[in-house]
């Protein structure tokens, strides 16, 4: 089939005194912020582009069509698809929600307490029938204090500009105006005459809180809180005791926050920290006691406490440790349940809170696990809890757990009905020397017959941003892999805070080539030790695991036998030098300043996947992206595969596959997900020969 071709019209550019040429710019409309909004808006001519991309990636993989079909039912079928969530119990009603098999969206039930009727209060697949549309995106979905309305809101686009909904349960009538472009959060008052919510400006950041009378068709909402810098985004949450609303304000870097009594008429938030940079803080209020969770003066966070506000004397609640990442903390009446990561791994530990006594929770004599607690009800006069984990090679189980006594009752287990022997598979926990030394956890899951001889293909994934941690969760998607003899290998490289806040710091801004050069180091890693072999690897990753995905195969890409990016952040220079686009001012703190700083364009640009694209052979590649994106614009990966295709010497795949009716997250529904993941793994099939044809 004849390659797809995109209309070169070069635009030279300069910053900082350096000039570059760019052949495919002009793809980027200056409306984009609206195209997202309505694909009508989109050129014609980049709309065709897309399409012929469309038709070029479905040739090239009509022959997986077949595995593509039997993944998705594999995938499908070990999903539960009839199964309910534990309940919670609020004041007067128990909640849980289920799924069917024939739905694709979840159902939302409650039972008022002592009553054996059931009542439906939300039906994901009759809203969507009900609005006919394509994309059908939940963002909230929030039972009023008096369990009277339920709050709800809808992106239809995929674009997460959200629509909030106030409906009368009992009439399933819409009760007041629709609030539009929303972040999609919706927090009632204790007294339920107002929700409060954060809007979105012209750039599509939550910079304003505002206040909505229930059953307001008429009038404007409430301004209580605007933030003026442009690089925060806000939020607003209810206190653990119920007395206070927060409102926090943050990039990924620095947080502030405001507070005002829930009980308050007239809401006049109140600032409890002044924002000072690089420190991050997070107040919750329990019990006469306000808790501080705060890296001040401490890189991986620590726990202070105090009992007044207005006049604050904070005392140390859980000190800080080297490379020991607090978390926060859980209350109930008589316990303090809090977590804690060390070596990309969680702990969860709980005090007493009369003995002050605390103790690790330890539930699984695996080594490498995620526990989880949650809550039973909202009254927290209770020693019980739900207490779950998972491991690559075990599905949830989850405990009701009582603290006191400390005995335990299997209350719910992932099932998984095409059946799953976790002795079949193998989980190793181990560690690699990075370029500079550094010692890098890998998580590596894989089934019992495969063999370590160099043989195997070998699935890498990495992300290595924001601070985000990759936990060695289950997932019964990635069997279908494993099941194939395809290693499944997880790298935790800097730029996550799998070892601390220092990890993290470690691979941002002028440190970022340091996640880059973890991932090839694990590759290489698992070459030495034979998982697998030079160009028998298949690298995955999404959004800014697209931008390591296109960083590592631009410099190593001898390794690799193929790459999958779901959403790539590859065009990152020219995205940090727009700072009209969404994310880019409150990312300065994470990837830098490239157009007020020459030292942080100099280092962005000499990694930046598209500016880093040579005359040389590359794997196998596979680009998803989606249309009304708008976190990576669909631009950043259209122009890479085309300007790929200008400098790539080999005869290897390249694809680009281009939702049309998605967003960042790709398509909506529990079908449409499994889809996409079928798609993926067919073409890793596919490049490592695992299929015949």
């Amino acid at each position: 089939m004849k390659l797809p071709h995109l209309q070169k019209k070069p635009e030279l550019k300069s910053c900082h005194g350096v000039t570059w040429e760019d052949n495919y710019s002009w793809i980027h409309q200056k409306d984009i912020l609206e195209v997202l909004k309505d694909k009508n808006r989109l050129n014609p001519e980049v709309r065709e582009y897309l399409e012929n991309e469309n038709q070029y990636t479905d040739y090239h993989l009509k022959d997986t069509k077949k595995i593509q079909k039997e993944l998705f039912d594999e995938i499908k079928g070990r999903i539960k698809l009839d199964d309910e969530s534990l309940p919670y119990r609020d004041h007067s009603y128990d909640y849980w929600t289920k799924t069917t098999a024939k739905g694709n969206y979840s159902i939302k039930l409650r039972k008022k307490i002592g009553s054996q009727n059931t009542e439906e209060i939300w039906n994901g697949d009759k809203e969507k029938q009900k609005l006919n549309v394509e994309y059908f995106g939940v963002g909230d979905l929030e039972v009023s204090n008096n369990d009277k309305y339920l709050g709800f809101s809808l992106d239809l686009k995929g674009s997460e500009y959200y629509t909030i909904f106030i409906r009368d349960i009992k009439t399933n009538k819409i009760i007041s105006r629709e609030i539009t472009d929303t972040a999609g959060g919706i927090t009632f008052s204790l007294d339920d005459k107002y929700i409060f919510y954060s809007k979105l400006d012209k750039n599509h950041r939550a910079r304003k809180i505002f206040r909505h009378e229930i059953g307001n068709f008429i009038n404007d909402d409430e301004l209580i809180f605007e933030e003026k810098s442009e690089a925060f985004t806000v939020s607003i949450g209810l206190s653990s005791d119920e007395k206070y609303f927060f409102i926090t304000t943050s990039d990924h870097n620095t947080s502030e926050q405001y507070y005002f009594k829930s009980n308050e008429k007239k809401p006049v938030p109140k600032l409890i920290i002044k924002r000072e940079r690089g420190v991050l803080y997070s107040v919750n209020s329990w019990d006469k006691k306000f808790y501080n969770h705060t890296n001040k003066d401490a890189e991986d966070f620590k726990i202070d406490f105090c009992t007044d506000l207005e006049n604050q004397d904070w005392k140390t609640f859980i000190p800080p440790r080297e490379e020991v990442l607090i978390g926060g903390l859980t209350f109930l009446n008589n316990w303090i349940i809090r977590g804690e990561t060390s070596n990309a791994l969680d702990k969860l530990f709980v005090r007493n809170i009369s003995t002050n006594l605390e103790e690790e929770l330890i539930f699984s004599d695996e080594t490498v696990y995620v526990p989880g607690v949650t809550l039973i009800q909202k009254d927290k006069n209770t020693d019980v809890v739900y207490l779950g984990y998972s491991s690559p090679k075990t599905p949830s189980r989850v405990f009701k757990y009582n603290l006191l006594d400390k005995s335990k009752k299997l209350v719910k287990e992932q099932e998984i009905p095409s059946g799953h022997n976790k002795n079949d598979y193998i989980v190793e926990r181990v560690e690699f020397k990075s370029h500079d030394g550094r010692l890098v956890p890998l998580t590596i899951t894989r089934h019992k017959k495969t063999k370590i001889d160099g043989s195997s293909n070998l699935l890498l994934y990495g992300y290595g941003s924001y601070g985000n941690s990759m936990s060695p969760s289950f997932s019964s998607t990635r069997l279908s892999l494993i099941n194939r003899d395809i290693i499944w290998a997880t790298a935790h490289i800097r730029g996550g805070m799998e070892k601390g806040m220092k990890w993290w710091k470690e691979g941002k801004l002028t440190n970022k080539k340091n996640t880059f050069e973890d991932y090839i180091y694990a590759a290489k890693y698992l070459i030495e030790k034979k998982y697998s072999s030079k160009g028998k690897i298949i690298g995955m990753g999404g959004s800014a695991g697209g931008l390591l995905m296109g960083a590592v195969v631009n410099k190593a890409p001898e390794l690799f036998l193929g790459i999958i990016m779901a959403v790539p952040f590859v065009d990152s220079l020219t995205t940090n030098l727009d700072h009209s686009l969404p994310l880019t001012v409150g990312e300065f703190d994470e990837f830098g300043n490239a157009k007020d700083n020459k030292e942080h364009f100099n280092y962005i640009y000499s990694y930046a996947p598209y500016h880093n694209i040579k005359k040389m052979d590359y794997p196998n590649i596979l680009i998803t992206t989606s249309l009304s994106d708008n976190r990576v614009l669909f631009d950043e990966p259209a122009k890479f595969t085309a300007k790929l295709r200008d400098y790539k010497t080999d005869n290897n795949l390249l694809l680009l596959k281009t939702e049309m009716n998605a967003g960042h997250g790709g398509k909506s529904g529990r079908d449409g997900a499994i889809e996409e993941i079928a798609v993926d793994y067919a073409f890793a099939l596919k490049i490592s020969k695992k299929i015949y044809f």
